[in-house]
Formats: structure tokens, sequence, C-alpha cells
């Protein structure tokens, strides 16, 4: 599957020659006249979706990015829309084959640098917070009272003489209790909790507790080997003497944390530092042709110049995923990522669930109808650099250059392992519009299509609508997102930033049994 869309007719684009289809970059009335395809419309066809080229007998496969994205489930004939009413999920053998793709990288000779924050330990930094970590949801209201104290907008004195603070952010969940001390929930939450407790973004770290919840703060660091540090303090509430004195405790901690954190000072660092969580929620029609490709050559270029990016979201590359064992630098790693594929459908089939069960109504509102269609388009976001590893939810990563972490496909609960392992910048597209952010690792958010950058410009940071009406390449938004990446890493504030997200958007993955 090429990346790059062929812009073929101002009203449609052609992914490729052997398509079955091609995209309305408008709304199309009946009768308009398609003349790079001799095509003319029969009824009314949405901005973003799927017009067939030739009669499509019914269970005939249907192909998009030349790949299987579905069967039609009636004769389609050519003109007609092609979305839920005619094309189904498709039940097809797929060739996984290993590293035939895999190239030689071609690393910039003179690599690209961002203003970022080394600390003592030799980590690098993008932002600069403190932060107060929950073990469990009975500790979540004592946590938000000790970081709002901190709040510029609530008490604009609190931080005033330490500007090189970002903030103090709490990031709290539901779980931490009922649930089986030898499960793999328990292990996943605590693998997620221990990342951010040693994020680079975090100069420092509350972790405060209840004091009888079956995810005691101890286990925690233990299962990571970590202990408290000046930089990594813990209490509970019941050792604390209740829930006014844990509040007042936490925020006298922070206030002693604050001037040894206002003494960072940033400096020219290699890109190399950058890890980079991918993300796509809100999905349209145009997202596997102009965001995620964007992102993707953005990718390339990261890798060139010696970064991490981390694709994530295992249900959305689902039906793809033949496509990434291709560039796996070895079997190895290409059946890591097929074992991460069959837990999931184990996962589904033991929970009576379906992994084919997306897209979700936006996304079908946006012209996607399959999760094989919604997937190829999803993992464009990868580029085509080789694949060097793949890694479980939440675990560190290590290696450099274009990996895959297993997380499922809801944004908030990705993104939080991507944070948990590492990311200190989050690249998210989007279709529809989804407003999101991600503490303590900036977001930065880019529009599939230019009528939502007009629409929610306040949001949107940067706009790849450019590759629909024919005004820019994959090649150049990609050039541009990597140097608003370079930008956002040197402090330069998301969008998301600016609006206050990322607290709320701390959502752990709940996997095992509660009780």
């Amino acid at each position: 599957m090429s990346s790059q869309s062929t812009q073929s007719d101002p009203a449609v684009i052609r992914l490729h020659a052997n398509d079955d289809v091609v995209i309305a970059t408008r709304q199309l009335m009946s009768g308009a006249r398609i003349a790079s395809e001799d095509l003319v419309i029969a009824g009314l066809i949405p901005p973003g979706h799927k017009i067939a080229t030739r009669a499509i007998a019914a269970g005939e496969p249907v192909k998009r990015y030349n790949q299987i994205i579905g069967v039609a489930t009636q004769p389609i004939q050519r003109g007609q829309h092609v979305h839920v009413q005619n094309l189904g999920m498709a039940e097809f053998s797929r060739a996984h084959e290993f590293g035939v793709a895999v190239h030689a990288t071609q690393y910039a000779a003179d690599p690209a640098t961002f203003m970022g924050i080394r600390r003592a330990d030799g980590r690098v930094a993008t932002r600069n917070y403190i932060g107060v970590l929950t073990s469990v949801n009975c500790s979540a209201t004592v946590a938000r009272a000790i970081a709002d104290h901190f709040r510029r907008d609530v008490n604009p004195h609190a931080l005033a003489d330490y500007p090189n603070v970002d903030g103090v952010v709490a990031l709290t969940h539901g779980l931490g209790c009922g649930i089986d001390t030898l499960g793999e929930g328990l292990a996943v939450l605590r693998r997620t909790l221990a990342g951010y407790a040693v994020h680079p973004n975090f100069h420092s770290v509350l972790f405060v507790g209840l004091g009888c919840e079956t995810n005691q703060i101890a286990g925690v660091l233990e299962s990571a080997g970590l202990k408290d540090t000046e930089q990594l303090r813990s209490f509970t509430i019941q050792d604390s003497g209740g829930s006014k004195k844990t509040i007042e405790r936490g925020i006298a901690m922070v206030n002693e944390m604050l001037a040894d954190a206002n003494r960072v000072k940033r400096e020219p660092l290699p890109a190399s530092h950058l890890i980079v969580g991918l993300q796509c929620g809100g999905s349209d029609g145009y997202s596997g042709i102009s965001a995620n490709p964007a992102l993707g050559a953005a990718v390339d270029l990261l890798v060139q110049h010696g970064g991490t990016a981390i694709l994530s979201e295992t249900p959305e590359v689902y039906g793809a995923e033949h496509l990434l064992t291709r560039r796996a630098v070895s079997r190895a790693v290409g059946e890591k990522l097929l074992a991460r594929i069959a837990w999931w459908e184990e996962y589904c089939a033991r929970n009576g669930a379906a992994l084919d069960n997306n897209p979700s109504a936006g996304n079908k509102v946006g012209g996607l109808t399959t999760i094989l269609e919604k997937s190829l388009g999803a993992v464009a976001k990868g580029g085509t650099t080789n694949l060097v590893d793949v890694y479980q939810y939440a675990e560190r990563i290590d290696a450099k250059g274009f990996v895959f972490m297993d997380s499922p496909g809801y944004d908030p609960v990705s993104a939080t392992g991507q944070v948990a392992a590492g990311a200190n910048l989050i690249c998210f597209t989007t279709g529809r519009g989804s407003a999101y952010g991600c503490a303590p690792s900036p977001s930065l958010k880019l529009a599939t299509n230019t009528a939502l950058w007009e629409r929610q410009e306040d949001d949107m940071d940067i706009n790849c609508g450019g590759v629909i009406d024919g005004s820019a390449s994959i090649e150049e938004l990609g050039e541009a997102i990597f140097a608003q990446m370079l930008e956002c890493a040197s402090g330069v504030p998301s969008k998301s930033e600016v609006n206050g997200y990322g607290q709320s958007e701390f959502v752990p993955w709940q996997l095992g049994v509660i009780t």
C-alpha cells in the first residue's frame, strides 16, 4: 500500500489503479460527471465517502489502497455510494510475510535538535511537571485537591516564582481495589503507574494512596525496582490522619520540590531523544489519505534523525498487520505482533465481542465502513521504515526507530500506555474533531481536512487538508509536522495544553475481573 495518494480529479481521489472505489473530496450530487473516471454519480455522495468505479457483484471483494476492505453485500453499480448499506466485513486469509520489505535506514548527516531538558540521570524531557499519582480511586479526590492548589487559573500566586515549572497535575483513575492480586490486570496497572512515576517529563512525583487498597504503593514500586526518594515520595490518607491532613501534607511536599524543579534549563539536544506516540481518533474517510500518511512521512524523518515512534491501537491494525510483518526486522519481531493479534482474538471471543466491532458511529459518518478499511489507513501513521520491535502495554520502550506497542483502540487508554512506556510527545490525527490532550506529554492534533480545521482551529495544531485539495503533498506536510514536533518538544504549547487538556485523559487499561 502506498502512502502517497494521487489526485486525478478535483472531485475525487483515486488511491491505486487497482482500486474498485474512489473517494469524494466534496459532496457530490446525483448526475454529476467525473471525467477522469468516465463516471456518472448515482445518488448523493457525502465528502470522504466511497464511489464504485465498476459494477461489483454481491459477494465480491472490494479494494481500496489495493487491499481488500470488505465484500459487497448486494450488487453495486458504477457511480453508486459504497458504504454500510452494501459493503460488509470480509473473512479472508492474509499472507504474513516476514521482513520482505526491510531496507536500510538512511540516517541524517546533520541530525536535527530541539530545546529539551536533560535530567541528572541522562533522561530527556519535553516538559517539566510535578505529578500527583494515585494507587486507587479512593485517593483521587485528595490528589486532585493537592494539584488544584497550584492551578495557575485558580491560584495565580502559587507558581508565580517558578516560571520553569509547567504545572502540578493529578493523574487519577478508577482502579486499584477489588482486583486479583496475582492477575494480569494488577500487573498492567502497576506497570502503567511505575512508568509515569519515572517519566522524564515529571521532575518529581507524589504517590498518594488510601492505605488498605489491593494496589499497595509498595507493590507498585517493588514491581519496577523503585523506592522512595526526594523526587518520588509516597504516603497514604490513613497514615496521614485523614483527607484534610493528607492534602496539607501533599501541598507542603510540592512546595518543597518547586525550587529544585524550577532550576531546569533547556538546551539543544538531538532529536534521537524524542519518543513519539502515534494516535488517531475520530477518524474519517480522509484519515488514510491525508493526516495519517503525512504523519507517517514525519515518522520516517524522525527515524532518520535517530528518534523513536510508537504505533499502537492493536484492534485498529487488525486486517492490516500483514503490511507491518513485511517490515519486521526479523521473523521473531513479526511473530510478536501476530501473537498480540491472536491474544486480542481470544480476548474478544471469551468476552463475547469481536475485533470487527469497529468503526465507530462517527467513523462511519466520516466515510469508513469496515475495520479493514480503517486499519489500512491507520497503519499509514507508521511511515515506511523497519519495524524494529513489539512491546506489551506500558512496557518501557528501549529501541530506536519504529516500534509497536499493544493497546486497545480507545485513544485515552492507548496513549496512557504509550506515555507510561516513555513517549515524551504524542501526535494525534483526527477527521471528526476529537478533543484530547495527554499530561505530562504534549499532544499535537492533526486535522485530516480543511473543513474540520476551519471549524475547530482552536483544537487543531496542523491542517493536513491540503492533500485533499491538492495544495500540499504528503512529503511537504511530513516536513512541516516534523518541524512542529521539534518546536513543541522545545516548549511551545500545543492547542490541547492551551485548552487545559491532560489530567482527565489519564486512563489505564482495565483488565481482569473486578470483584
